[in-house]
């Protein structure tokens, strides 16, 4: 669990739900249907327009990752690849054989079993880096469905209290119905510009970290798979991974 992301998002609610106590509003100035309609509908449909099925469905798979990201150990990884180096230097590539069949990590696994194979050491870099790059590319386009979100809601937002305003402009006969007219057509903007700067954009930024992470982990264990298949002493092979160690 995330804690940051967890404290984030309830000081984010504090920040708007205490402010707007703390101006005199009250918590039900900040609702309003119509300007929820708006501005998250209309956010929603703009986000779809632009986006494949397939990258907004793994957009909502990865958004878990803001509180629990894949588990990444290094020093565990950095060990297991070491230890692999010390059987290939034993028993040669095809004492890794039954090791390549009970790897859990799907990108060490292929790895490995291309080791097993005799594929030449940059071979394997090149097939591990298509898939590195591949999944990569794929996660980014997900963790970019919500920054698109965040770009889209203040503008939604402002269209919202426009539209608003239009209403107000219509009761100016009225006077009693100006305040709040115009306090619920600003509704809007809170919720465009809100939603963008305390939710989308850090959870796209967050994601996009998370990825990072992810691809550096993988590039580490490119590094160590493909120096094993070039012979490296083991021990040099430990050095030069134990800088990937943040």
């Amino acid at each position: 669990m995330d804690i940051l992301s967890l404290v984030g998002l309830t000081l984010a609610l504090v920040a708007i739900v205490g402010g707007s106590i703390a101006k005199g509003s009250g918590v039900d100035a900040l609702w309003n249907g119509a300007a929820f309609v708006i501005v998250v509908i209309g956010t929603l449909a703009a986000a779809l327009l632009q986006t494949r099925l397939k990258v907004f469905l793994h957009a909502m798979r990865i958004l878990p990752w803001l509180f629990s990201a894949p588990r990444i150990d290094t020093e565990e990884t950095i060990e297991k690849l070491v230890s692999w180096s010390q059987i290939a230097r034993k028993e040669g590539l095809l004492g890794l054989e039954t090791l390549a069949e009970q790897e859990t990590d799907a990108f060490a696994g292929k790895g490995l079993q291309l080791l097993v194979d005799g594929t030449e050491a940059e071979a394997i870099r090149n097939i591990l880096e298509v898939d590195l790059s591949a999944k990569e590319q794929f996660d980014l386009q997900g963790a970019k469905v919500f920054e698109s979100m965040g770009i889209y809601a203040p503008t939604l937002g402002i269209i919202g209290a426009v539209m608003g305003l239009m209403a107000v402009m219509q009761n100016l006969a009225e006077p009693d119905k100006l305040g709040p007219g115009i306090a619920a057509a600003f509704v809007a903007t809170i919720y465009g510009i809100g939603s963008a700067n305390l939710f989308f954009l850090p959870v796209s930024n967050k994601l996009k970290n998370s990825i990072q992470s992810q691809t550096a982990y993988r590039e580490m264990i490119v590094d160590g798979i493909t120096s094993i298949a070039e012979g490296e002493n083991p021990r040099n092979i430990e050095t030069k991974l134990r800088g990937y160690l943040l």
